[in-house]
């Protein structure tokens, strides 16, 4: 087989189906999650979100959700 002539979502779905026959789904499933890496910087994503809040506005958020 020449991997230069299949496409990435071929090589994946290839991958896949060995990870299952060899490891089974649970196994395939458990390898995939071990195995993704994600992107971005959750850090400083949060705190662009989120900002940086005191325990107050924290306290004070909480209650005037709770009066919705």
């Amino acid at each position: 087989m020449n991997a230069q002539a299949i496409s990435l979502n071929e090589i994946r779905r290839i991958g896949i189906l060995a990870l299952t026959e060899k490891l089974g789904i649970v196994g395939m499933i458990r390898f995939m999650q071990q195995s993704e890496t994600g992107y971005g910087d959750y850090t400083k994503e949060r705190d662009q979100i989120l900002g940086n809040p005191s325990i107050e506005d924290l306290y004070n958020s909480i209650l005037n959700s709770k009066k919705l």
